[in-house]
Order: structure tokens, then sequence, then C-alpha cells
């Protein structure tokens, strides 16, 4: 087993008793990273609306007169955005949320390229919210843009800026960055942002407890967690330059461990959080139909099919529980169609039956599931299979051996909010890799197309860059006996 030596939490939130580690207002967090006066006081206006009614929307907000003030003297053109994401080797698409309806277009440059994009149109049908699809591009390029209302070219505070992937198969190199439970506080994290922003990756997976924190049905203070999200300068930064893809876990999608329809609600709860979910990030298409009902798609990025998958959303407690029987039957068909080399499995919690005694993950919810997933993977001689995780607060790593001699790899990196979990290591884990918590932390996938066998490279990086885990691994150590 590998074990990390202690390290002083200093700065981080490993103290249990750490104003990060309990219950903080909107308002505490925003004052804990120093947010200025101005944001400070123009997201209030707009929190004080979204707070006030489970079923309040954005266009609720900019109908308040105190907030109209306070965005005009302050200059909000976006409740939200520029956020990349789906990118694709001719494109990306751009998400944002306006302050009023507006006629939308996106302005790109480079490789002598200068190209206006939309218009899109926000309004209070789609509150407020748009999607602008830039397509036509060239593979592995540099672009600028820039976001037009109404023809006017919006002054922004962050660099807008892409670079498209690579044709799938030519791609020499990927790079992946991911992690969770940053909750409310870590995407304010400046020194954390800036360093995942460094290690210029081509994408940044988000698997759950990210922004929301526990509202249950309330739909209101969703949205308000969300524009607390979009207030954050680091945030913004990051988004703007680097596409993002986010599934969720149980604080987004009700409150703790919860999935489902948790007990005291109904099915319409659940379709009006995932339906705020959807609205607030900038996915693929969620399983090519968008009509499917929870939060699970799949996409490539580079040398790596990426599949995120929706453990909350079919939650049943009955056959292939985890998932639900059609997500399952969805994932093995997509699994199938995978031509990697690599593919990027995740789950917003652990695959491993270790920490917390299994609670709330793969191996003691649903151990049949996982088995025929497992199963699944072998007899079909699936290669390249790596699972990535959250949920444990800390980040943990496991190999899951097999009765065959294979063994899965699971790097989780729950560890975006500092928090402090389960515990990080113990002796009888004799299958763990890594553990740590209390500290800033993600994961880190590089991908190598080298000409002997493609490689993968796993980092556990602290937000000041030091490595506190590596591993390397060849495509035939993921490759099914």
């Amino acid at each position: 087993m590998f074990c990390l030596p202690f390290m002083g939490f200093g700065q981080y939130f490993g103290e249990s008793d750490h104003v990060m580690n309990k219950t903080t207002t909107n308002a505490d967090i925003m004052d804990f990273w120093k947010a200025d006066q101005a944001t400070k006081s123009t997201y209030m206006a707009a929190y004080e609306v979204l707070s006030a009614h489970p079923q309040a929307m954005y266009q609720d907000v900019v109908k308040n007169e105190k907030f109209k003030s306070l965005a005009a003297e302050n200059g909000w053109k976006l409740f939200s955005g520029p956020m990349l994401g789906d990118l694709q080797s001719d494109g990306v698409t751009i998400w944002l949320r306006s302050i009023q309806p507006t006629a939308v277009k996106i302005r790109v440059k480079g490789s002598g390229l200068d190209k206006t994009f939309g218009p899109v149109y926000t309004d209070f049908d789609t509150d407020l919210r748009g999607q602008i699809k830039i397509t036509g591009l060239r593979p592995d390029r540099q672009y600028e843009y820039q976001v037009l209302l109404d023809d006017e070219v919006l002054s922004l505070p962050m660099t807008t800026r892409f670079k498209t992937s690579p044709v799938a198969d030519e791609a020499e190199e990927t790079r992946i960055v991911f992690g969770s439970c940053p909750h409310r506080w870590g995407l304010w994290n400046e020194k954390m942002m800036e360093f995942v922003q460094s290690r210029d990756p081509d994408a940044l997976m988000l698997l759950g407890d990210i922004a929301v924190q526990d509202r249950m049905n309330n739909i209101g203070m969703h949205k308000a967690d969300y524009l607390l999200r979009d207030q954050s300068p680091a945030w913004q930064d990051v988004v703007s330059q680097i596409p993002v893809y986010a599934s969720w876990d149980d604080h987004d999608y009700f409150g703790n461990d919860l999935a489902g329809v948790p007990e005291g609600y109904v099915k319409k709860d659940k379709e009006a959080v995932a339906k705020v979910f959807r609205e607030s990030w900038n996915n693929p298409a969620y399983a090519e139909d968008e009509e499917t009902e929870g939060i699970y798609f799949r996409t490539r990025i580079g040398m790596a099919d990426v599949i995120m998958t929706d453990n909350r959303y079919y939650r049943s407690g009955g056959e292939a529980s985890f998932l639900g029987r059609e997500q399952m039957d969805w994932l093995k068909a997509e699994l199938l169609k995978c031509r990697g080399p690599f593919i990027v499995l995740s789950c917003g919690s652990m695959w491993s039956d270790y920490v917390s005694n299994g609670k709330d993950s793969w191996g003691v919810n649903d151990a049949e599931g996982r088995e025929e997933l497992f199963s699944f993977i072998e007899e079909n001689n699936i290669k390249g299979v790596v699972l990535i995780s959250g949920d444990r607060h800390g980040a943990r790593g496991f190999t899951i051996p097999r009765s065959n001699g294979f063994q899965f790899y699971e790097f989780e990196a729950a560890s975006m909010g500092a928090r402090v979990g389960p515990p990080a290591q113990k002796e009888e884990w004799t299958t763990q890799l890594y553990g740590i918590d209390g500290q800033f932390a993600f994961g880190e996938l590089t991908m190598k197309a080298n000409k002997e066998e493609p490689s993968l490279h796993y980092r556990l990086l602290r937000e000041d860059g030091r490595v506190l885990y590596q591993k390397s691994l060849k495509l035939s150590d993921l490759t099914p006996q």
C-alpha cells in the first residue's frame, strides 16, 4: 500500500472546526475569498430574489428594482459565462446566461478565420440561457473569441480562447484534469484554479458536488448556488478557456446520500432538479437523446472515449440498482462502440467498497450491478478502461482485483474543496494506492500514443504544484486477461 507522510494542514481545511467544514452561507464564502464589494452586493440582490421562492427563476431577478439598479451601476451584462463545452475537432459549444433577453453572437478568430456565429436568442422561455455551436474550424488549432450582445462586443474580464481537439485517430497526447467535491467554495480558490489552467488540459471533468449544496427540491436555491459559482473570477477564467464536462452526485442532486425519489418527494421534484442541472452546464447531448431524463453521456476527447454515468437519478434498490436497467444497457452498448485507446469511465461516488464501509458506493450499494459491468468488460475484452470517481471527501486510489488476475484501477479525487472526510488511509486496505484529505488537490490523466504501446499517467496534484501521487500504466495494464 502506498502511504503518504502526514502533512500539516496549514492553510488547508483539515481541521474539522474550520469554517469551510461547516454549514456556510453564500455571503460567507464570498467574504472568505475576498470578493469585491460590487460583485457581492449585486449577487446578494439576486440571491434575495432567488431564495424568496422555491420556484424562482432568473427572469424574476431581472424584474427586481434593486437588482436592476445594482446591475446597471456595476456593469453586469451576463449572469453567467461564457463557458466552453462539447469540444470537437472542428469546433466547440459556448454557453452563457444574459441579464436581459438578447441576440447573442460569437466572433471567432484564428488560423486565418474571422467568422461570426449566431445569433442565438436568449429569452424568458430559456431563463435567459443560450448555447452557440461553433463549427467548421480546423483541428488542433488555437482560436480566440468575442461575445456580442445585440451586435455590441462585450468587454469581459476573462481570457476568451479555446483550442480544437485533434482528429481522434491522430491525437498524440491528451490531458484531462478531473475532480469532485469543490462544493461552493473550491470553485473560488484562485490558486487551485490557476494551477488547473496552467496544466493546459484538453478538458476539465467534474464528477459531482460541484456548486449546489443540499438544496433538495428548492429550485430557486439551486439557481442561487449556480449564480454564486458564476461570480467566481477563478472559475470564470478557467471555463472561458477549458471545456467543462459535468455530472452530479448527492449534494447537487438533493442532499447527502440521497438518490432516486427521496422520501417525502415525488418524481416531478427530481425532474425539476435534473432540468436546472442541464440548464446550468454545457455538456454534450445526454445519451444522444435530449429526452433522456438522467445526467449521462459519452463523448470523445482526443485519445479517450469519455463516459460519465449518473448514479443518482435512476437508483432504485432493484436489479442494476445503481444506474437503473436502461442506463446499464446503454452503458454496455456504448462501451462496445469505444475506439480508445483509452476509456475514462466516471461515477459520482466510488467504485470501491472500502471507504465508510462502502456507504453509497458501487461495491456495497450494487455489488451485483458492478460485477455485471466488470464481467461485461472482461468478456468483451474491452481495453483501456480507467475508473474515476468522487464523493468521499479527500482523495484515494485503489486497485480492484479480479479473480482472473486482472485488476481495475480507480482514481478518486474528491479533494477540490479540501474537505475532511472518512479516514484517508487504513492499513487493512491492502489494495490502496494513496489517500489524503484536508488539502486542495485534483486528478490528472495524461495519455500518450507511444510507438511501442499507448500509455496513461495519473497524477494527484496539490494546488501548490506538489505531486502527491503518480502512477504510470500501459494499455496492456488496462486490458482484461
